[in-house]
This record gives C-alpha cells, structure tokens and sequence, in this order.
C-alpha cells in the first residue's frame, strides 16, 4: 500500500483471536488510546477478537478508564504480560482473580524483551530479578494459579546465576507517533517520549504480524526529513489518525512545548512544596544527591526531591532521570510522570535500561510499601493491590546507592512541624515496617552480599542496610524512640547510636543545599573506622583552586596518622571532584606523599572514566600505585 492510512475500525479488524498484542504507552504518554478505543468497540460489538495475550512494558493507562484499563473485558484477554499495573487496575484485578493467565516481570526487562525478539533472539539475558519475587525459585513473576508457563529460568554461566526471560512472538505491535506521511514513515517531534516504539514495530514485523501506528496529523509522502523519522514505513501496515482527544500529550496535559523539546520553559516556575511529611522525606533524600552524579527518581513520594533541588537551585551539579528514556530536567509526577520539562535528551526506552542495567545511576530514590527487617522492600503486589514492578527492579537492583523513601505509617497519618520539632497528631493505621513482606520486590539480602550502599527515609527516622539487618541511624527531633518508632514495628532493628535528623530539614528556610554538598566541612569528609584500621576520605564535590585547598588535606591526613600511631588503610572518593590545572602537580606530589607516609593501601574511585584516567597517570608517574575503581564497592573490597 502506498497509502496507509485507514481508520480505527479498519485498522483493528486485522487482529485475530488468539493473537499476541503489544501495545506502547508509559501512563498517558505515547498511549494509542483511539485504537485501544477502537478495539475495544469491535468486541463489544462482535465478541471479536477473542483470548489475546496482552504485553505491555509500563502501565498505558490513568488508573480509571483511559488506555488499556478499555480492555478489562471478559472473554477478550486470555493473558497478560506487563512491567507494570499500578495504572491498570481493571486489569490487575483480571490478574488477582485469578481471571486471565499474568506475569509480572520487570519494565526494563520487557522492554529489552521487545528488542529481542525483533532480532529473533531465544529470549533476555539478565540478572535483574535475582532473589526478588521473579525470580524461579520465588514464583517467577507468575501472579496466580492459572499461570503455570514458565516464562522466566535461572541458568548458570561460568559459576554464576542468571535469569533468561523467553521470548515469543507478537502478532500485532499498536504504537504512536506525531505525524506520518501516506507511506507510513512516522515522525514523534510532539511526543514527550519515544519509548519502545521502534523496537515493537521491528518484533511485530519480524514475527510475520502488523504494526499499527495512531498519529495526530498527515504529511505529503516524501516531506518528511529522514532523521526525524523515528519509525520508517517498511514497518508500518496501517496508519490511524487520531481525534484530538484521544492523541494527549499526557493524561494530565494536552501539550507542552517543553516536554518535547519544542521550547524551554522558564527556569523559575517550580513552586516550593509545603513543609509536610512528603517535604521532610524530599530533603532527606536530597543530602544524598551527588554532586555530578545520575540520578533516577521514581513515582509517587520520591518525586518530592525534584521539586526539592529546583528550590534548592541544584540542576546545575546533578543530573536528574527517568527509566521511560528521559535525561536532564526536571521529571514530573502524577498523571505527567514519564516527561520532563526542559529535558537534555529523550533516549529510547530500551536504551535507558541498558544504561541502568549496566550500572550507570550513582542514586536512585525509590517508595516503598513494605520492609522487613532484612531490608526486603515490597512495591508490586501488598493487601491485595497489584501494582507491579514496573521499572523498580532494574533500578534497585543495579544503581550504586540506594534510597527508599516513604513515610512510616500509612492510612490517616497526620504530623505537623511545632519549632524545628516533628508531631505526631493522628497515627496511621498501618506501619510499613513488618515482620515478613507480602512480596520480594528488592531483596535486601543480595543488596548486603554485594555491598550496595542502602538507605530507608521517613519523616521520622532513617535507618541503614547492614549485612545483619536494618539499623536504625537517625530520629527525628520530638520523636520519641519507643512510643513512636520501635512499638509500631514488626521487628526490632539494630540500634548502636542514632542521631538526631539534620534540624534544617524541619524549617520553612532553604536548607542551602548547593553550598552544604560542594563545601562540606572537612569533618564532615573524613572518617576513621579503628576497627578496621581504615580511613575514608570523601572528596566528591571537593574543589581544588588553591594551596590551601591542598594543605588542609595533606595536614589533616598527617594529624590522624601521628595520632593512631601506625599506617592505615585509605579508600578515598573522588566522584564530581575538581582540580584546577594549574594546582595538579601540587595535588598529586601531596597524594603520592601521604600515600608513602601513611597508607598501607590506598584505593580510589570516582564514576567519571576521564577522571579516573587522570588520577591513573598522575599517580603512576610518581611510583604510586594508582588502585582505582568505578564504584564505592569495588574501592572498599580491595583495601580489604
């Protein structure tokens, strides 16, 4: 066909009974709801099609009606196959019921999964999912008793576990874009994301089965410029125009020139959030944020520490991110989630994921509904409520620290702030801090075994993975330890010597965040653990402009050495550090001098390969051994 344009009801009269259908859509955001609309009229009309398997990778949907919620019909869906479920709750009750066969796997991995299977690939290698509820030995990813396929094996290469997710085929992928030209080629310059809608219009083709594809405008065949086309015609069966409004930018917005890129909004419309329980939380995630670093925040609660480190005027030292293919910004919430305004770059969905996967956030600041004393955190699936992974498995999983952040209790809990003090007025119903999780979305055990650095933030105490449990690090000022923390828990975590919360956390006043995490006092920097005979030397964010800037250290190093009284271990990180040019022989004879002087050994690290590099060459060309790493993990378990 040289023209491909038909519409909604033409376009899903070529999807069978029995077919497998994968339909694009992160919330509101490049969901195809005039052809899910339309399907959905053919089987209330028809009864046709009938038994589709149904994949998604997020949830396209508003958590009411809209996107794939139109398809929770009896006799429609045999099974389901999602990343996420929190916004499709008519069919994640399908799914509870026991109504559909239904899988819940990792967003992450069923976006990789799509890439996979247009290369026709046995399935994904990964091991995202390792000792979480998808894994085999915890169920899989299976979500009742209908669902007995298999989809998910643990295997063995070289003496270490994996898990391999299968592939199969898709008969029909329906996508979304911005315009198409009546060949079919397909351009998304109005879209706030890309997502995965190459990649399924590749699986689907490659399957031998149609691509569908909703647009809100046509263009002339041949007017469109080759590299703004996301989607070429070759993959594309039929094209749909949509009416406007079932073509939303977002559920939340008709259209925003800034989600897309089309402009730059101002940088001075973030309101500053109300001094609440969600404000607390926000700022205690936010003295986590790394100073040059990657960061994803997720849904719901965490989405505070945007509008935190806008007011705190912190974009400029941290890189803020989102798992649908978002990069720089500011990440929005609600009904918006998955867009950004004023974005540095909108990547693929897919592509996301092989950067997180890989190891590429420094932070990521996650909700939680339940923990155990382990540390076990659960999202997906809790009394009764399946609101699954989504992309929080590939995240906590792989990001090199870690943060969840919710408020203590949940259902009623009201507090307010009475002169730098937190008070507790009406308790909530439930505590999310439990004996045993409903389900294993993180596992607090693998974290531990490979020393991922973990955090818990509520609005009233912080505690901290330990390889023997949680441990409780931090009270908030007028919490009382017993009365409003221990007795609500289901499990007594370790105490040692908590502190008190940071007091600026709880006043209307900026907390002056910018000048706290680039000019952190020196005491702040450097620890001694005498136990282990180990020094830690936090130089991330330190700014090296004069000799000054090099003596304190060098002095400060040569005080502890004199008071121990023997050398010692060091592991020193350099993350987001400068060193002015004309300063780096100054800094460097200093690091090579107190190495000889007072380490016994010395590991550094740093997440920039270029400064790693540079340390690795000064280092060298002064007979020291240059033991540099890319993680916190790596640096500590050499000096051990």
């Amino acid at each position: 066909m040289r023209n491909k344009i038909v519409d909604a009801a033409e376009a899903v009269a070529i999807i069978r009974s029995g077919d497998t259908v994968a339909s694009s859509g992160f919330v509101g955001v490049g969901t195809p709801d005039e052809i899910i609309k339309a399907l959905e009229r053919r089987f209330v009309q028809t009864g046709e099609p009938r038994d589709l398997s149904l994949v998604f990778a997020a949830a396209p949907g508003d958590g009411a009606d809209r996107g794939l919620n139109r398809l929770a019909h009896p006799g429609l869906i045999k099974r389901l196959v999602g990343g996420h479920f929190g916004l499709v709750p008519k069919l994640a009750r399908m799914a509870v019921d026991n109504h559909v066969e239904a899988y819940n796997l990792p967003l992450g991995c069923v976006s990789h999964l799509f890439r996979e299977i247009a290369g026709r690939k046995a399935g994904l290698l990964s091991k995202v999912g390792l000792g979480t509820f998808v894994d085999p030995a915890n169920g899989g990813g299976k979500l009742n008793a209908r669902t007995t396929e298999e989809l998910v094996r643990m295997i063995e290469i070289d003496g270490e576990q994996w898990l391999f997710y299968k592939a199969f085929p898709i008969n029909v992928a329906i996508i979304r874009g911005t315009t198409a030209d009546h060949n079919g080629n397909i351009s998304m310059e109005k879209e706030a994301l890309t997502l995965d809608n190459l990649a399924l219009a590749t699986a689907a083709k490659n399957c031998k089965g149609f691509v569908i594809a909703q647009v809100e405008r046509i263009a002339a065949s041949g007017s469109l410029n080759p590299r703004h086309v996301k989607i070429p015609s070759v993959l594309i069966d039929c094209v749909v125009v949509a009416q406007p409004e079932n073509h939303v930018q977002t559920y939340a917005t008709g259209y925003n020139g800034a989600f897309s890129g089309e402009l730059r909004a101002p940088a001075d419309r973030n309101v500053p959030m109300a001094l609440d329980n969600r404000k607390i939380i926000a700022r205690r995630c936010a003295l986590e944020l790394p100073m040059g670093g990657v960061v994803n925040l997720g849904i719901g609660m965490p989405e505070g520490v945007a509008s935190v480190a806008a007011e705190e005027k912190l974009f400029d030292f941290v890189t803020l991110t989102a798992e649908p293919g978002i990069i720089g910004g500011i990440p929005q919430g609600g009904l918006d989630f998955g867009a950004s305004i004023n974005a540095e770059s909108i990547i693929d969905q897919n592509q996301m994921f092989d950067f997180y996967d890989g190891g590429g956030l420094d932070l990521a600041c996650l909700g939680m509904a339940q923990v155990n004393g382990r540390g076990d955190v659960n999202v997906s699936l809790f009394n009764g409520r399946l609101a699954g992974a989504g992309g929080f498995i590939n995240i906590s999983q792989n990001a090199r620290r870690l943060i969840f952040a919710g408020t203590f209790t949940t259902g009623g809990l009201k507090t307010s702030v009475v002169d730098g003090q937190l008070k507790i007025l009406s308790e909530g119903k439930s505590s999310k801090f439990i004996d045993k999780v409903d389900q294993i979305t993180f596992s607090g055990q693998l974290a531990a075994t490979n020393r991922q650095p973990v955090l818990y933030v509520t609005e009233r105490c912080v505690f901290r993975l330990t390889p023997e449990g949680l441990e409780l690090i931090e009270i908030a000022p007028g919490i009382d330890m017993e009365r409003d923390i221990l007795a609500l828990m289901g499990f007594r975590p370790i105490i040692r010597a908590p502190k008190s919360m940071d007091v600026s956390l709880f006043s209307e006043a900026l907390m002056q965040l910018d000048d706290r995490l680039l000019n952190r006092p020196l005491a702040e920097r450097l620890s001694y653990d005498a136990d282990r005979n180990t020094l830690f030397l936090g130089l991330d964010g330190y700014r090296v402009h004069r000799d000054a800037d090099v003596e304190v250290i060098r002095a400060s190093i040569l005080e502890l050495f004199h008071r121990v009284g023997r050398r010692f271990s060091a592991v020193v990180n350099y993350d987001s550090s400068y060193i002015a040019p004309d300063m780096t022989e100054k800094w460097f004879s200093m690091a090579a001098e107190v190495e000889r002087t007072c380490y016994d050994h010395a590991s550094r690290y740093t997440t920039s390969a270029f400064m790693r590099l540079k340390l690795g060459d000064a280092l060298a060309r002064r007979d020291v051994a240059p033991h540099i790493f890319e993680t916190s993990a790596d640096a500590h378990r050499f000096v051990e």
